[in-house]
């Protein structure tokens, strides 16, 4: 019994542990970012494995005491062990049910690197029980530490995972260096990042064969892969996206691609949880400029503030550019929007050249993205006929401001890729210039440190006079905005608070009405998931 015991502890806890992988690895394999999201919800893991674990331990003991007085020797501890078993693994099995009560948005990823990371956690499950056995004590109290087995396997895996990846990136590398006729260049920003990567591509494609990174690709793993596994001869131009979450990080991306260009479209409160103000982000973002060869090409998207200042910090050739100011190298002005998309003029500062532009995307700050990948294709001898040409074959990015199709004769703008302040305010710029009533879904922004209660208030004051009607999801987390909503004049019986996105759309779907325009503001991956 003692033996089953055991081998029941270390199952259970391996088996629930897979939850624990999951948030692992939404937050990038990040043993501070999995450290944070244990303090953030301790709901998550204490009210569970701790009550399971020292219950079943503190029944087992109970039993066993009260099953001396009928039964003599081993078989009152086989007794207790066998009744105590089966409630434990009913335990274990209702606990795991309920954590994956929710549909995952994004379902665990079982990579290579996943197989490693649980193989190495069952080990140490094992491990564990059989020394708690060894000891006299059943195994069930393993199960309180089943979260903590993340934590131990993947540091653990720590210096095992650093080889391996070091093994894929000196191949990238090699690759890299085998092609000194690539032009290749680099894209950062805490938003606007991924949306820039794509604009410029299409625009590029109208002379270069481009290979651009996919989706949201950007770190060194993932620029690894699509380096080793995607890159051609024929490739003239390689648009790498880079992104950060601690100092240094796109240091490391520099010194994997090596780019000839670099780009910075926004620096703002974004990831404040490990970069902790706006200052240490703007470094960050400058590990970029410092990066480039002397002969570089530096470009910024003007934005008054922090984006003009790192400009100013730049050395050797760079350009600045944008929807305002004066002093620009390529400006994006006269902008028209409609329900089809945006009209502008495009202007080269350089040679005073206009020329008439149409694109489908959204919003002035996509407008200020469109100006920056322009001035990038400009300097690669692009004509201004070109350059128009390929801003109207630009398709809007899923999740960024995309209009999709409804069949319920409301108007949807589906924005939900990780939210941010600049972004959040610029959507809903968006959202008011659409006639009709006005929804919006959102559960805030989040990653936004001590400042993120202070974010959401503002996001909520924002929404009043461009919102009618806000569906909020999280009813923790939609706190603030619902202070800053009510401090700005909205009537409590236009906040509806859910506890999730299908709740949400409950809502929708009641309050909803032909006409309206809804705008689905962010959608917060499963490690930030409060019904579970």
């Amino acid at each position: 019994m003692n033996i089953i015991i055991c081998l029941a502890g270390a199952l259970a806890s391996a088996f629930v542990a897979r939850y624990y992988l999951h948030m692992l690895q939404l937050e990038s394999y990040q043993l501070d970012g999995y450290v944070r999201w244990l303090k953030k919800n301790p709901d998550k893991h204490l009210g569970g494995t701790l009550t399971i674990g020292v219950g079943a331990t503190a029944a087992y003991y109970i039993l066993w005491l009260l099953l001396r007085v009928f039964l003599k020797g081993p078989a009152s501890r086989t007794a207790a062990g066998a009744v105590t078993l089966v409630g434990f693994a009913l335990a274990a099995f209702m606990l795991d049910r309920r954590l994956h009560s929710q549909p995952e948005k994004k379902p665990i990823a079982y990579t290579p690197r996943m197989r490693r990371l649980y193989a190495c956690l069952c080990v140490i499950a094992l491990v564990a029980a059989i020394l708690l056995t060894a000891i006299g004590v059943p195994a069930y109290i393993l199960f309180v530490g089943a979260p903590y087995l993340a934590l131990a396997a993947g540091g653990a895996m720590t210096p095992v995972e650093k080889a391996v990846n070091n093994h894929y990136m000196d191949d990238a590398r090699r690759k890299l260096d085998a092609r000194p006729d690539l032009v290749k260049i680099g894209i950062t920003g805490s938003y606007g990042k991924t949306s820039t990567k794509f604009i410029l591509a299409t625009i590029l494609s109208e002379k270069y064969d481009v290979l651009a990174t996919p989706a949201s690709f950007n770190t060194p793993m993932g620029l690894t892969r699509v380096i080793r596994e995607r890159l051609e001869d024929h490739h003239q131009v390689f648009i790498a996206e880079m992104g950060a979450r601690h100092v240094g990080d796109i240091k490391e991306l520099v010194d994997l691609v090596h780019p000839s260009m670099g780009l910075i479209t926004s620096v703002g409160a974004q990831h404040l949880e490990t970069f902790g103000d706006v200052a240490a982000v703007a470094n960050t973002k400058f590990e970029l400029i410092e990066g480039l060869p002397q002969d570089g090409l530096a470009f910024f998207a003007s934005d008054g503030g922090e984006v003009d200042k790192l400009y100013a910090r730049a050395k050797g050739k760079k350009f600045i550019t944008g929807t305002r100011g004066m002093r620009l190298d390529m400006k994006a002005e006269d902008i028209a929007v409609n329900q089809n998309g945006s009209l502008f003029t495009l202007k080269d500062g350089a040679t005073g050249e206009k020329v008439a532009c149409e694109t489908k995307l959204l919003g002035r700050h996509n407008i200020g993205n469109i100006a920056l990948a322009c001035c990038v294709a400009r300097q690669m001898g692009l004509t201004m006929e070109e350059i128009a040409r390929g801003v109207s074959k630009i398709e809007p990015v899923e999740h960024r401001l995309q209009l999709l199709p409804s069949a319920s004769g409301m108007t949807v703008i589906d924005d939900a890729f990780n939210s941010n302040p600049v972004g959040a305010k610029a959507a809903l710029d968006v959202l008011a210039a659409f006639k009709g009533r006005h929804v919006i879904v959102t559960p805030g922004m989040v990653e936004q440190g001590e400042k993120e209660e202070e974010i959401n208030r503002q996001f909520g004051a924002q929404m009043v006079g461009k919102v009618d009607e806000a569906i909020l999801v999280g009813r923790k987390r939609a706190q603030p905005i619902i202070e800053g909503l009510r401090a700005a004049g909205m009537a409590p019986e236009h906040i509806h608070v859910t506890g999730s996105l299908e709740e949400a759309t409950g809502v929708l779907g009641k309050i909803g009405q032909v006409g309206d325009v809804v705008l689905f503001e962010n959608d917060l991956p499963d490690n930030y998931n409060e019904d579970q």
